[in-house]
């Protein structure tokens, strides 16, 4: 045990994981569409638990502004809603890849810059396989991407599928290492 350890009682400070990790996404798309047969749903969304204050609405209604205003130049149209277990989504739509990928770190960073990074829970990007969804999902406290396919019937998902898109992605995407991690989302708004 070092110094620090010691002087932090074995507790140290998580470092933030990098947000350039976000924009392996736009290789990876590449990847997924030539290479694997998934065709991107020309949308993505994030997630993120609000806070009652003035503040942050503010930063939420500022944000949203500032990306319908960069919709004229990029084609991105806007959409809020809130889930079922009170997260709120900011959901994009934009036939261009590499605009949601943008979008989704802007409103990232936004959060993260007015001081709610920590109330971020993840940025998903759909896709599909022979017309069923594949979500891609990019866990913002840990810094890592995962496949999530839902399958067919109630709350059920295939794992076969995810553990495919895993092994064929590693070296696309930084894939979270420890699949207990791999946590569903189920009714995405997307």
């Amino acid at each position: 045990m070092g110094l620090l350890d010691a002087l932090l009682g074995g507790r140290r400070k998580l470092k933030a994981p990098a947000s350039d990790r976000l924009f392996a996404m736009t290789t990876a798309q590449v990847t997924l569409e030539t290479g694997r047969g998934l065709k991107h749903r020309n949308v993505a969304g994030i997630a993120f638990q609000s806070v009652a204050t003035a503040d942050f609405k503010q930063m939420v209604a500022d944000t949203e502004e500032l990306l319908r205003g960069q919709a004229e130049d990029t084609g991105t149209t806007v959409e809020t809603s809130t889930d079922a277990y009170g997260y709120q989504w900011i959901v994009l739509r934009d036939d261009d890849f590499e605009d949601l990928v943008v979008a989704i770190n802007m409103v990232s960073s936004s959060l993260e810059t007015s001081g709610y990074g920590d109330r971020v829970l993840a940025a998903v990007f759909a896709f599909e396989e022979e017309g069923r969804p594949v979500y891609f999902i990019y866990n913002y406290k840990r810094g890592y991407f995962y496949p999530f396919v839902p399958a067919p019937g109630d709350k059920q998902r295939n794992n076969e599928r995810e553990f495919q898109l895993k092994a064929q992605l590693g070296s696309d995407l930084p894939i979270e290492p420890e699949l207990q991690r791999w946590f569903p989302l189920w009714e995405i708004p997307l």
